[in-house]
Order: C-alpha cells, then sequence, then structure tokens
C-alpha cells in the first residue's frame, strides 16, 4: 500500500513486470511530496529531480530478496541506495521507523534480502501493524496477511507516515519523523 501510494505521489506512471516483481521508475514529479520546497519547481523538472524505483515483488513475502537481489544488480544499486519498507509486528500499529540494518526479528522476508543482498545493511523502513494476542504461528501468519482492522482513516495516516519516512530517506534528510535515526 505504501509502494502504491509513493508511485501515484511521485508520479511514476504505470508500473512494469520485471525481476519477479512489479517495478515504475522514474524521476520524481515536480510538486511531489517529500521533495526539497527550497529547490523550486524549476529544479525538479529536470536532471536535479531524483532518480528512484519502486519495486513490489510478486514472489511469496518469504523470497522478496529473489525479486530485490536481481533488481539491484541490474539498476547497479550501491547497498545505500536500496531501501526496504516492511511490515512489522513488533511496533504498535501506526508506529513507523526508519533505521540502517539492524536485526532481522525473525522476519523471514528479510532475511531473504539479506541473503540475496550479501549484507543485512540497507535502510528499512518499519511500519508498524502490531501484533495480535498469540504466539500461535498460524494466528500471526493470518494477522500479517489479512486485512487491517483499524478504519481506513487509521490505515491512510499510517500510510501518509511512512510515504513521509521514504521520502526524508531518498532525499538524504536524516531526521525522521519519531523514528531511530
Amino acid at each position: 500500500m505504501v509502494a502504491e501510494a509513493l508511485v501515484e505521489r511521485w508520479g511514476l506512471g504505470k508500473a512494469k513486470d520485471r525481476f519477479r516483481g512489479r517495478i515504475a521508475e522514474g524521476r520524481v514529479r515536480a510538486g511531489a511530496h517529500g521533495v526539497d520546497a527550497t529547490a523550486g519547481a524549476s529544479a525538479l523538472a529536470g536532471a536535479d529531480a531524483p532518480r528512484v524505483a519502486v519495486l513490489c515483488p510478486q514472489t511469496y513475502m518469504n523470497e522478496a530478496g529473489r525479486s530485490v537481489g536481481p533488481a539491484r544488480g541490474a539498476l547497479k544499486l550501491a547497498l545505500d541506495r536500496v531501501l526496504v519498507i516492511h511490515d512489522e509486528i513488533d511496533l504498535p500499529f501506526g508506529d513507523v521507523r526508519t533505521r540502517l540494518g539492524g536485526g532481522l526479528a525473525g522476519h523471514n522476508g528479510l532475511k531473504s534480502v539479506k541473503r540475496e543482498l550479501g549484507s543485512g545493511d540497507f535502510m528499512r523502513v518499519r511500519v508498524g501493524v502490531g501484533r495480535p494476542n498469540s504466539t500461535d504461528p498460524e494466528i500471526v501468519s493470518a494477522y500479517v496477511l489479512g486485512r487491517f482492522r483499524e478504519d481506513q482513516a487509521q490505515v491512510a495516516e499510517l500510510i501518509e507516515s511512512a510515504c513521509e519516512h521514504v521520502e526524508r530517506a531518498v532525499s538524504g534528510d536524516g531526521s525522521q519523523p519519531g523514528g531511530e535515526e
């Protein structure tokens, strides 16, 4: 949901099927959220606008690295240019944090990405979805794969907050609202 919102906000256009996923690429559209307001619209219209690619793996979540790894290689991205957005049950719903590297907390999708990238030292935007009142793997799995239980306004706020975190990371602004450095 966050990736789809970013593609729309940045005016990237239609995604293409590549790298076992859906990828939208381009320069951030003038007037988009999260760009340096002091730069002015003219600076954003040309080569100064950040070039981005948003990849949504179409693999099983546990195999996301099989999409991310080849995309990184084909796009010739340094590891510090890779940012992964993921759900985080260890954060309360609505809490969003950005960090470089860190533990994987049993997140099999992150394990796959780390394995394929050769390192866990990539930027992450951790989107808090809360935790069910159980440790039973089947209940936890159904919880993270199911629909949000919160109302649409709360979900929209969560997506907006996550988009702001991503945009700050992309712009190189080290400050993150309510997050980690």
